[in-house]
């Protein structure tokens, strides 16, 4: 199956949410009731309402208005800053408890160990056993190497200490999972920043990237999540889990307009496969009611 295919499968819930409210995708002038039926949906579907608003009313002064506002949110979506391209490259990885994080590391390193690279993970999660033990679980179906040390250890003593094991031992790929948090724990969250400046001192230029995984399902929580860890860790991309059950899809749509970050991965089910690089064209594409150009190019 394409990933556009799997994409479209696991946003079917969000879309079929969404076309019960979109009229004829061939119209060229739609009445006020379905303006005000569109922007209702993608309101529904987590887009935020200024932002269905602002969208709406954009689109509906172009010719072809159904068109010009599948555009428009494709546009919002297009924040693809460049990765760093660093050895090793070393990525630290955070999120409140519930979002599919640790599964989320697992994916990555499986999917790095694909590309032939050597992939090290640590786990920093020191509060939660289970948390450490499934970690595991998911390094050794990846191939990859883990440093975890005993329950209660320093997390900032973890990263440290893989960030200079993976130095040592000529990894490319280092990945430090954090414990789940909730935002408004000032003292979790001040410990979240001492690991993330510690890892700057193992390595000069660390972490290389932050992302900030994300329950779609969340709605309005994910804008509040989102702000207070970019404030802590100074987040550079986001990766979105759970497209495929509860979530409504337009949150993307959201955060990447009041955040301006790119989206570097989206989930929509539980294989490593069902983690993919995010488009933001064929996101709207499979999120959007098809239309007969958009069904005969995929």
């Amino acid at each position: 199956m394409s990933i556009f295919k799997r994409l479209s499968k696991g946003l079917s819930k969000s879309r079929d949410g969404l076309a019960a409210m979109f009229p004829g995708q061939n119209k060229d002038k739609l009445s006020d009731a379905e303006w005000q039926d569109i922007e209702d949906a993608l309101i529904m579907a987590d887009c935020g309402a200024q932002l269905a608003m602002d969208l709406t009313q954009q689109a509906k002064k172009t010719p072809q208005p159904l068109q010009s506002l599948r555009q428009l949110m494709k546009t919002t979506l297009k924040h693809d800053t460049p990765i760093q391209d660093a050895k090793p490259f070393v990525l630290l990885v955070a999120g409140v408890n519930g979002t599919g994080k640790t599964t989320t590391i697992g994916k990555l390193a499986n999917m790095y160990a694909d590309q032939g690279k050597k992939v090290l993970i640590g786990a920093a999660d020191t509060f939660r056993a289970a948390a450490v033990e499934q970690l595991a679980v998911w390094v050794e179906r990846a191939g990859a190497d883990i440093v975890k040390q005993a329950e209660g250890a320093d997390p900032a003593s973890v990263a440290f200490d893989t960030i200079s094991r993976g130095i040592a031992k000529a990894y490319d790929v280092i990945i430090i999972d954090t414990a789940g948090r909730v935002q408004t724990d000032t003292g979790l969250m001040n410990e979240l920043a001492k690991v993330y400046r510690v890892m700057g001192k193992a390595l000069d230029g660390a972490p290389h990237e932050v992302w900030h995984v994300v329950d779609g399902g969340t709605g309005q929580n994910a804008v509040a999540q989102v702000e207070k860890f970019r404030e802590i860790i100074h987040t550079t991309g986001l990766i979105v889990t759970k497209l495929d059950g509860t979530g409504k899809g337009g949150i993307l749509l959201q955060l990447c307009d009041k955040f301006k970050l790119p989206v570097r991965y989206v989930g929509v089910g539980e294989t490593l496969e069902d983690l993919m690089p995010f488009n933001p064209d064929d996101y709207i594409d499979s999120l959007l009611p098809a239309t007969p150009s958009n069904e005969e190019s995929k």
